[in-house]
């Protein structure tokens, strides 16, 4: 794990669009992994203002996403769906055909999961995968468990996650407790991944992905045993622990 370690947010953000936006301008093909959330709000930011200069141009990728609420529709402004929309598709060039994110309001969840694994797999894998890491040690919503999930599956949500999460939502009991994760297995095919982790509460799980040992109880640790991880992590997320 290769670990890039920078001032502030804002340049972990600017350092990850460069190194997107270089994996694009190199390969126009590229499959994109995506992640949601806070963290990587910064890092679309960039990615916009690099598309609005001429710089990168992403007409030929093809993407992913990690993750999709259940029972929430993509025009719902808390699905992650209308996140992407709102940060990054709605902005640049994007090809609409080639944009995948689960279905969450899919009448068959386990259907759902096993044709977004077979596009997955039918497009080579996914070339760079984006990731945040949660306080818990979750990737995707990959949750702290007793053994790794392997490919895209149904989550039932951590209490941590749902609460963390609660501050999208009116009330935390508007927050979803179930949804579609692409699994473990899924992520590691990527070929290389990057992984962005910012704010002193992650630190403890910054420090059990790079340090600890690799077990289903930290799911962020699996990537150790990736061959092309990059990590851009701020100095709260890095001194407070590490």
């Amino acid at each position: 794990m290769r670990i890039i370690k920078v001032s502030n947010y804002e340049e972990m953000n600017d350092l990850a669009a460069h190194y997107i936006s270089s994996q694009v301008m190199l390969h126009p093909k590229s499959v994109l992994g995506f992640a949601t959330g806070s963290t990587p709000m910064g890092t679309y930011e960039k990615l916009r203002e690099l598309y609005r200069k001429n710089i990168v141009c992403f007409s030929q990728c093809t993407t992913f996403n990690l993750d999709e609420y259940i029972g929430l529709s993509k025009d719902n402004p808390q699905s992650y769906s209308y996140y992407m929309q709102s940060n990054l598709f709605d902005y640049v060039n994007f090809d609409r055909q080639k944009i995948h994110i689960p279905n969450g309001m899919s009448p068959d969840i386990k259907k759902e999961c096993l044709a977004y694994e077979a596009t997955i797999e039918k497009m080579g894998g996914i070339d760079l995968q984006l990731l945040g890491i949660g306080r818990n040690g979750h990737i995707g919503f990959n949750e702290p468990d007793v053994k790794f999930e392997a490919m895209t599956h149904e989550v039932i949500l951590d209490e941590g996650t749902i609460t963390a999460n609660a501050r999208f939502f009116p009330s935390i009991d508007e927050v979803p407790k179930r949804a579609i994760s692409m699994g473990l297995k899924s992520i590691m095919h990527a070929h290389k991944i990057l992984v962005l982790a910012s704010g002193e509460e992650k630190a403890e799980a910054v420090y059990n992905m790079v340090y600890g040992p690799v077990i289903p109880g930290v799911p962020a640790s699996v990537l150790q045993l990736h061959p092309d991880v990059v990590l851009i992590v701020d100095e709260t997320a890095w001194k407070s622990v590490c």
